[in-house]
This record gives structure tokens, C-alpha cells and sequence, in this order.
């Protein structure tokens, strides 16, 4: 007896993934034909590499602020165009590939794979919720754009690069591998460190790796001027600026910080919940390049 047919369902962020493109390819190409391109081959690759054969398929984008048309194109290959209409700040495609993921859920139960383009941590929640309903989950995404918190629940096995989609001889333009920051002043005059309380940090080393130096600058461009930063406020700003790391690797950060000896973190009686603050060592080499002014008060 043959085994039953595995029936997948597809969702397109298609605005998320054009603009990707738009910014990443060379000037003078369509990333709207390269989106449908890669739909076509994701679909051959489901059915050649898991046997799923992709029987539902949906692309979100507000197709009408788009210079390129790509509607008549996804109905050529089968795959449902809904224009949803975005705002200058907000893709709200998001939102509605969540409600129509759910409403396969609960309507469709032979649908055993739900098969995610997108990279947004917004899709956690849709995520989580179809895995506790035991569906296969794949997200695929470019790894510039990925979510390092979307990968950690969606997992390593049921990700695909994005990248791995594109026709032959396509080569993306090399990201900025850092967000653009707000420019740096001009180099101060050295000053002379100030005195601080006594407060044992761990030998002092000098910063090396990027990703660090770049929590560094965070916790003082935001919290420069507090002579205590708490811990969630700062984990939150990290979110916001590192989105491409998982919460555990941004922590490591803060452990490597404390490591070199740039910060302390101390546990504070609180109520209801105690909570953690960090003290910052204002005479570190790399604090005092990153912050030359007066330490806080």
C-alpha cells in the first residue's frame, strides 16, 4: 500500500523578500522575477528532498507600492496574491500570513507542513503555536535578514538559505555586516580617568570581536549617562539592534563583557522579582575610547 501523499502549505512574506532583494542585487535587475523564481524551485526541492507537495500557496506584499507587477506572474504558478496594504513604518503582510497560517490549521487538517518565507521574530508566535499542534515547520530566509530568536525555535534542520534558491550566476551584493549607527563625534582629548567606587572587576582585557564592541557602544550610546544600567531595558535595546542573534548569544555578550572586565553585573533585592544590574568599569580602555566624557553620578 502506497503512504499517503505529505501535504505542505506555503506562505510568502513577498514584500520582506523583494526588498531583500532590491537592495542586494546589482542595479537594473527585477527582484519581483526572482522572487517567483525561487518560489518555483522551493516547491521542486519540498517534494524532491521531503515529498511534500506544496497543495496551498499564498504571497503577501502591498503589491501596489511595488515598481515591479509580480501578481500576474505568482497566478501563472499557482500561488494566491493578497495585496495587503503597509505603511511607511510597517509591513503588514505579516499579520495576515499569520491569520491565514491559523485558519489551515484548524481548516485543513491533512495540511502536516507549514513552509514559512520569512525571517521576522513577529513569526515566532505563529511558529511555536503550529509546532504544539504537531506541524513541521521550514522558514526560509536570506541569513542577512534572518532572526537569530526565529531560528533557535524554528531549528537549524528546518532552515533553508534563501540563497540556495536563486538561478545560477545570481550573486548577492556583500550587507553592511553592522546596522548603521549615528556618527561618532570627532576623537576627544584624552582625559584622565576618573576616580570611581571600589568595585572588583575581572582583569582587564582589551575587547576583541565585533559583535562585543558592538553591545559596548549600545549599552553607552543608550545608557552612557546612568551610573547603573539595568539588565532588561539593556537586553531590549540589544534585541532591537542585533536582531540576527539568538537571546543566548546575545547574553554570551554580556558574559564576554564581564569577562574583560569592561562591566559587573549584581544581583538587587526587588519586589516582587529581584533583578539584575550592571556597573560599568569607566576606566576600561575600550569604555574610555567609546565614552570619554565624566563618569555618571
Amino acid at each position: 500500500m502506497a503512504p499517503a501523499p505529505a501535504y505542505a502549505a506555503l506562505f510568502v512574506d513577498f514584500e520582506n523578500i523583494f526588498y531583500y532583494l532590491k537592495n542586494h542585487l546589482d542595479a537594473g535587475s527585477d527582484p519581483g522575477d526572482y522572487v517567483v523564481q525561487m518560489i518555483r524551485e522551493l516547491r521542486f526541492r519540498l517534494q524532491q528532498r521531503f515529498g511534500e507537495q506544496v497543495i496551498i500557496n499564498h504571497a503577501y506584499a502591498d503589491f501596489e507600492r511595488m515598481e515591479q507587477n509580480a501578481q500576474g506572474a505568482l497566478y501563472l504558478i499557482g500561488v494566491e496574491a493578497h495585496n495587503v496594504l503597509g505603511t511607511d513604518h510597517k509591513n503588514a503582510a505579516d499579520m495576515r500570513l499569520c491569520i491565514d497560517a491559523l485558519e489551515t490549521l484548524y481548516t485543513r487538517q491533512e495540511i502536516r507542513t507549514f513552509v514559512l518565507v520569512a525571517g521576522d521574530r513577529d513569526y515566532i508566535p505563529v511558529i511555536q503555536h503550529l509546532k504544539k499542534h504537531a506541524r513541521t515547520v521550514r522558514v526560509i530566509s536570506f541569513r542577512g535578514a534572518l532572526s537569530g530568536d526565529l531560528l533557535t525555535n524554528v531549528g537549524e534542520e528546518f532552515f533553508l538559505d534563501a540563497a540556495q534558491l536563486l538561478p545560477g550566476g545570481v550573486h548577492l551584493l556583500a550587507p553592511d555586516p553592522r546596522p548603521a549607527q549615528p556618527p561618532r563625534p570627532a576623537a576627544p582629548v584624552p582625559v584622565p580617568p576618573k576616580p570611581q567606587p571600589k568595585v572588583h572587576f575581572e582583569e582587564v582585557n582589551r575587547v576583541a570581536d565585533p559583535e562585543t564592541k558592538q553591545a559596548l557602544e549600545a549599552m553607552l550610546r543608550h545608557f552612557g549617562d546612568k551610573s547603573e544600567v539595568w539588565m532588561t531595558p539593556y537586553l531590549h535595546k540589544l534585541r532591537a539592534e542585533m536582531p540576527l542573534l539568538a537571546e543566548f548569544e546575545r547574553r554570551a555578550l554580556v558574559q564576554t563583557l564581564v569577562g574583560v572586565g569592561a562591566i559587573r553585573v549584581e544581583k538587587r533585592k526587588g519586589e516582587p522579582n529581584d533583578y539584575s544590574v550592571i556597573l560599568v568599569n569607566w576606566n576600561h580602555p575600550d569604555v574610555r575610547e567609546t565614552n570619554p566624557g565624566d563618569v555618571p553620578v
